[in-house]
């Protein structure tokens, strides 16, 4: 097994058998050049609208991925399947199974995005109090995009653009943030920066690891049990810790910190008393209940 800070190397197949390393003097090379001016479609332009007025009617607690964006911040909405229904008690936000990000349009199948188009409206079709909310928000079109099947690239357009996938509101920094400020969407893995919006506020999930890179650690047990060791569920590929994790993902394993490693203390420093030299043990008087 690859032990975290040993060279990374790649594996070959037992099919195959060494016969050397050859090189070329001339590296393939990635060319970096403007990126176009970006369209914005008058379906994406009405979304918008329409899910600004849906975000104003909710309060800061209904926010799906709330705190509602203060002094010069303000919404960005992100292509992720932004499915929005009005239940009995206010606007709710469901995520589609597959969310369209723009530039995904362009090798979208349009079979496909049929399916999701089918989806949504079944579910909006269970919460009848939405197509008349979002017709009295302005939102004239919704019947259009639920109802008309999507056979071509106009199609897969309109529906990507649309509210029903291009309206999640998130700040910049969720949605396109890098470590160590604020870790996006864009940039890391959904099953792990999903916890972003369910963890407990006195948790870490983002830690500095000893080789400078940003990983993801999780606890290992409930809430209570006094167990300070972390699990590693997330780092960059350059990572040093890389290879170990990897390695403990096809073994099915977890790869694990221990409660004095710098990972969990970073993780439970707001469970812990300062200076403490484990994150193992009772939480700290006046910090609650781990």
């Amino acid at each position: 097994m690859t032990r975290a800070g040993s060279p990374a190397s790649s594996r070959i197949p037992d099919t195959l058998k060494p016969g050397g390393i050859e090189a070329e003097s001339h590296p393939w090379q990635i060319r970096l050049v403007e990126h176009p001016k970006r369209f914005e479609s008058s379906y994406f332009r009405a979304a918008k609208r329409t899910a600004r007025k849906i975000l104003d009617e909710m309060s800061d607690a209904e926010l799906p991925y709330g705190p509602r964006p203060a002094g010069s911040e303000h919404w960005e909405m992100h292509h992720g399947g932004s499915l929005w229904l009005r239940g009995e008690r206010g606007w709710l936000m469901y995520r589609a199974r597959v969310g369209i990000e723009w530039s995904m349009q362009f090798c979208a199948e349009p079979v496909k995005v049929d399916r999701l188009r089918q989806e949504a409206a079944e579910l909006v079709d269970a919460f009848p109090l939405t197509l008349p909310a979002l017709a009295e928000l302005g939102y004239e079109e919704a019947e259009a995009r639920l109802r008309t099947p999507i056979e071509n690239a106009d199609g897969v357009e309109a529906w990507t653009d649309s509210l029903f996938n291009a309206c999640v509101p998130m700040s910049r920094g969720n949605h396109q943030g890098l470590l160590p400020k604020v870790p996006g969407e864009h940039h890391y893995p959904w099953p792990v920066k999903g916890a972003d919006f369910v963890r407990y506020d006195d948790f870490e999930l983002w830690v500095t690891l000893p080789d400078g890179t940003h990983g993801a650690v999780a606890p290992v047990d409930r809430r209570g049990s006094g167990d300070g060791h972390v699990r590693l569920v997330h780092v960059p590929e350059g990572s040093k810790a890389a290879d170990t994790l990897a390695e403990a993902q096809e073994q099915g394993l977890m790869a694990v910190l221990p409660p004095n490693s710098s990972a969990a203390l970073q993780a439970f420093a707001g469970q812990i008393a300062p200076g403490r030299r484990t994150a193992a043990g009772p939480l700290a008087t006046g910090r609650g209940s781990r």
